[in-house]
């Protein structure tokens, strides 16, 4: 099967990106996330994922389809903002997958990780993340998953030593 991660730069965050993401394309513009949606639903049918930030749930969600679910990514460690009351140590991580092999292990649509201190690439993802996210995907020795925005390339190395561990028989 062929999957799709992305996680492109959060709706109203391309200050931080200064405005160059390759693409052409302005984040801070809801019509984009809305054509990456449609991209994702046209071009991976077997399933994916797609990262954000819990400001935008509620205006990202409605674009996607109706049996798209949604997972949360818990900081166990996050950057403390002291003129926000309440803090956002979550991440909604949306996603879709046509995967219902009986055989694939259990995956919550939930966990807890630090947010990854990786420093030059702003939302590197770690190993474990994604390895959740290929455990949401029901992601199998022989799938593939296209990161859309590599940023690190982090994602694709995930993917390989997963698939390493997987026919060494350590994971499942």
């Amino acid at each position: 099967m062929k999957f799709a991660y992305a996680d492109p730069p959060y709706l109203g965050c391309c200050a931080k990106y200064e405005h160059f993401h390759g693409d052409g394309g302005c984040w801070d513009d809801l019509s984009t996330h809305a054509a990456l949606i449609e991209r994702l639903g046209s071009e991976y049918p077997d399933g994916w994922v797609l990262s954000l930030h819990a400001p935008s749930l509620r205006d990202i969600l409605p674009l996607c389809p109706p049996d798209t679910r949604v997972a949360a990514w818990c900081k166990s460690w996050h950057q403390i903002r002291p003129k926000v009351p309440v803090q956002y140590s979550w991440e909604p991580v949306l996603f879709r997958s046509v995967a219902k092999d009986p055989q694939t292990p259990m995956v919550r649509d939930w966990i807890v990780l630090p947010a990854t201190k990786q420093r030059g690439t702003i939302g590197a993802k770690s190993d474990p993340f994604t390895h959740w996210v290929l455990g949401l995907l029901g992601f199998a020795q022989g799938d593939t998953l296209d990161d859309l925005f590599v940023g690190s390339g982090g994602v694709a190395r995930a993917v390989e030593r997963w698939s390493a561990q997987t026919q060494m028989g350590l994971v499942g």
